[in-house]
This record gives structure tokens, C-alpha cells and sequence, in this order.
């Protein structure tokens, strides 16, 4: 029984990472969370990205049912995106994750740890 429930946690999580484990995934919905963006908002909240890179992150992210984009008639016409309730839903997994990384993975709390 054991071995079985570490195999459904095994699929679960690789799930998950095969997703949002991918560079820029969760920092998108780390924007996301704080409310509707159009895409140069997006762009404009993480430098480093390019436009290529975004764009195919926020189609993954719409196909996994995470992400909606809608188009606001203008004009001038906007394309937003936001989050669907099944990435809302990510909130509480997100916030704990910050908090480890905060917690654990903060430059002087590694060196404190190396100690």
C-alpha cells in the first residue's frame, strides 16, 4: 500500500514540475496572482524574459487550464491574461513555497547553514 501511494505521489509531483517547474512558469503566476495583466505588464515585471519566451509560457499555462486570456474591446483593443480558478488555486501552494525559499534558501540563512 505504501509503495503504491508513493507511486501517485511520484506522478503527482512530477506533474506538477513538469509544468511549473519550468523557468518563468511560477514567477508568471506569481504576477498573475496579484490581478489581470496585459502581456507588456508582464513583460515589463520580469526584464529578463523575451517576448517568444513569455508568450509560449502563457500558451502551456492556458493549456494546462491555468491561465485565460481575454480580449477587452477597445479602443484601443487589450489582450489581458489572468488566472482561471484552477490557477487561483495555486495560491496557498505558491505562498508556502515562498516562504521556504525565504526561510531556506535566503544568501545569509546558507551561510548561517554552512556554519
Amino acid at each position: 500500500m505504501d509503495a503504491e501511494r508513493t507511486q501517485i505521489c511520484d506522478h503527482a509531483l512530477t506533474q506538477v514540475f513538469s509544468l511549473l517547474g519550468k523557468r518563468w512558469t511560477g514567477m508568471i503566476i506569481g504576477v498573475l496572482l496579484e490581478g489581470p495583466r496585459r502581456f507588456a505588464e508582464l513583460a515589463r515585471s520580469m526584464p529578463s524574459i523575451t517576448d517568444g519566451m513569455l508568450s509560449s509560457r502563457l500558451a502551456e499555462l492556458r493549456d494546462a487550464g491555468l491561465v485565460e486570456r481575454q480580449i477587452v474591446e477597445g479602443p484601443p483593443v487589450a489582450t489581458i491574461y489572468l488566472l482561471t480558478p484552477r490557477g487561483q488555486a495555486l495560491r496557498p501552494a505558491l505562498a508556502e513555497l515562498t516562504e521556504w525559499a525565504r526561510l531556506h534558501m535566503d544568501s545569509s540563512a546558507g551561510t548561517a547553514a554552512a556554519s
